[in-house]
């Protein structure tokens, strides 16, 4: 039988999780002391039971990431058959290789925090490198948000997923080189183009477009990625595509982290819309018009229902 439990980084998500798979949240008392310190008591009995603890690892990163431990530490100590973290968004997942000399692999290290703490398992979305699954000893199911944007990409922008149906007018776009593979994704699923921004970064947490490879003129322009933070990237990238001759421009990004101004980046951009899962709370203003939020936690409550009943997980996205 599985239990559901959530963190405090994304409650709302977790309800509807918990919701799609018939069942109701555990619930928990999570005490902050003074200090800062996090206390974790569970009010039920979790006994011999299939736990999955929801959390996202977003802002505060830290907070987030030290509460999941301490859940994970709390249903082991509960006696829970089997513990699976569930983090829609995976913190630190841009620091999975050495950057320079003497720099960490943060994403090997949170890694390692979560199995030495005691997850038996791990469910997150569109890892920012899908080689950190290779971190674990563990079993990861990294979803994918694709099956969900393309069903709003069908319903918002009319496109059909035929495979007889060329659609010559529209072209998916990937910001960087890194990310193409997923591009060639949803270009195959639409028959569509792919489009490339070559950009270069001066400096951490700056970006400057540099080159578009592809053509995008006279067509509508939709940037795929996996994670917006400041929103720098984002925003030059739809500007170097409207300045090639672009009808429109539009993005679907899977982690909404929209840290300080980026909201207000996307309001004055070129950008006709922004669309984000809901693995991180909605962190955009009301007044905020371009940005809004799909959710995908029926896909994760589809993943965990699964799990349980061991069944294919990855079947969901064939």
């Amino acid at each position: 039988m599985m239990k559901i439990i959530s963190g405090g980084s994304n409650s709302e998500f977790a309800q509807k999780v918990a919701e799609h798979c018939f069942t109701e949240l555990v619930p928990t008392d999570v005490t902050r002391f003074s200090d800062g310190e996090i206390l974790v008591e569970i009010k039920e009995n979790i006994r011999g039971k299939d736990v999955f603890l929801v959390n996202s690892t977003c802002m505060p990163v830290n907070e987030s990431l030290m509460e999941m431990l301490i859940m994970i530490d709390t249903a082991k100590r509960s006696s829970a058959r089997r513990i699976s973290a569930v983090m829609p968004y995976y913190g630190y997942a841009r620091q999975d290789r050495k950057s320079a000399s003497r720099t960490p692999i943060t994403a090997k290290l949170v890694a390692n925090l979560l199995t030495q703490a005691g997850a038996d398992r791990i469910l997150t979305m569109d890892l920012h490198a899908g080689q950190i699954q290779g971190f674990f000893d563990i079993p990861v199911d990294d979803l994918t948000s694709r099956v969900v944007f393309a069903k709003d990409i069908k319903r918002s922008i009319g496109l059909v997923d035929d495979p007889d149906v060329n659609q010559v007018g529209t072209v998916f776009v990937s910001p960087d080189a890194g990310g193409v593979v997923r591009a060639r994704k949803f270009a195959d699923m639409f028959k569509g183009d792919i489009a490339i921004v070559d950009k270069r970064r001066p400096e951490a947490g700056k970006s400057e477009v540099m080159n578009l490879i592809g053509e995008v003129k006279q067509k509508h322009a939709i940037l795929v990625d996996d994670i917006v933070d400041s929103g720098g990237t984002l925003c030059n990238a739809a500007k170097a595509i409207m300045d090639a001759g672009a009808l429109s421009v539009r993005a679907y990004i899977t982690h909404g982290v929209l840290s300080n101004d980026a909201c207000q980046k996307v309001e004055k951009s070129v950008l006709a819309e922004l669309v984000v899962s809901d693995s991180i709370a909605d962190r955009c203003p009301t007044n905020c018009k371009k940005t809004r939020q799909v959710s995908v936690a029926q896909l994760f409550g589809e993943a965990i229902r699964r799990v349980t009943n061991e069944e294919s997980v990855s079947s969901l996205f064939v």
